[in-house]
């Protein structure tokens, strides 16, 4: 049993850093593209792998959910548009802690619409997680930016499709569900582009944006986008599969100091005091609320 914890380590370890890659290359990426193209390139590669992986070994589906399918490609697909906005807007580590407190999320819908319990730690971990979120974005609601209220909706739409996962396991084999996903996160920036021709907003300008042809070292970038954001799934999927979830979502968090390393490489400036005791807080809330997972797996 340890040594499938160990294993389970290692393999989320791995994971986080592999994700803290996927999003220095949208980082890269966004200086010559739109958030929108950079999702789709990601989604792309994602259908293509997980196709050919259903085309080699087809499976059955019982079904039944098709509405709730869509519905967690669609709202995990809008949860993307905002993750990869932020990534090119504000600085990697803090876009990265904004898609991290979508556990927090989780549990409150888990506990509302699931009826799931939540032990002392969890509700302790939704209550620092809320305080952390206070510290990122300033204390003040009025004073909120953009990339402050897609990094909270972010975190919101990743639980809700996270939390629709949980009843779509009874009906849908894990490919069928990660296909949609990716599916929907394909065509839909595709419709998003060619809107983005003929109407262009700066409130919207992270969901409508025209296509620009990729040209240069871009289509390295994307290359490696697709490679190091499919094998994090990968390798996250065996972590989950190896040991319980309270100790492999307690290890995601080491995404977020990858991502302040990385980020510092591609020119972001270490964080201010207030926004690292609120990455500080976001990670002990992650850790509180995975005891809530760990006990029940």
């Amino acid at each position: 049993m340890e040594a499938e914890v160990k294993k389970g380590i290692y393999y989320m370890l791995f994971a986080s850093f592999l994700f803290a890659f996927m999003g220095a290359f949208a980082k890269e990426l966004s200086n010559s593209m739109s958030s929108v193209e950079v999702v789709f390139f990601r989604n792309l590669f994602g259908v293509l792998v997980i196709g050919y992986i259903l085309y080699k070994s087809p499976i059955i589906l019982s079904g039944g959910k098709p509405f709730l399918l869509f519905f967690r490609g669609f709202i995990g697909f809008c949860a993307l548009l905002m993750f990869f906005y932020n990534i090119a807007n504000i600085s990697l580590a803090e876009a990265m802690t904004f898609s991290k407190t979508s556990p927090i999320f989780t549990a409150i819908l888990a506990y509302f619409l699931l009826k799931e319990k939540l032990n002392i730690y969890a509700w302790c971990g939704v209550f620092v997680g809320f305080i952390g979120i206070m510290f990122i974005t300033g204390f003040d609601p009025s004073t909120l930016s953009k990339t402050d209220w897609l990094g909270i909706l972010s975190g919101i739409g990743a639980a809700m499709a996270y939390t629709s996962i949980r009843e779509l396991k009874n009906y849908y084999d894990t490919k069928a569900i990660v296909f949609s996903f990716m599916a929907v996160g394909t065509v839909g920036p595709l419709i998003l582009m060619i809107l983005g021709n003929f109407y262009t907003t700066s409130l919207f300008d992270f969901a409508i944006a025209p296509f620009v042809m990729p040209s240069g070292v871009d289509w390295l970038y994307i290359g490696l986008l697709g490679v190091f954001s499919t094998f994090a799934q990968v390798f996250m999927t065996k972590a989950y599969s190896s040991t319980k979830a309270g100790i492999i979502g307690t290890i995601s968090y080491t995404n977020i100091i990858f991502s302040i390393i990385l980020g510092m490489f591609l020119g972001d400036s270490f964080p201010s005091f207030m926004v690292s005791f609120g990455i500080v807080l976001i990670i002990v809330s992650g850790v509180l609320v995975a005891t809530n997972s760990s006990i029940k797996s």
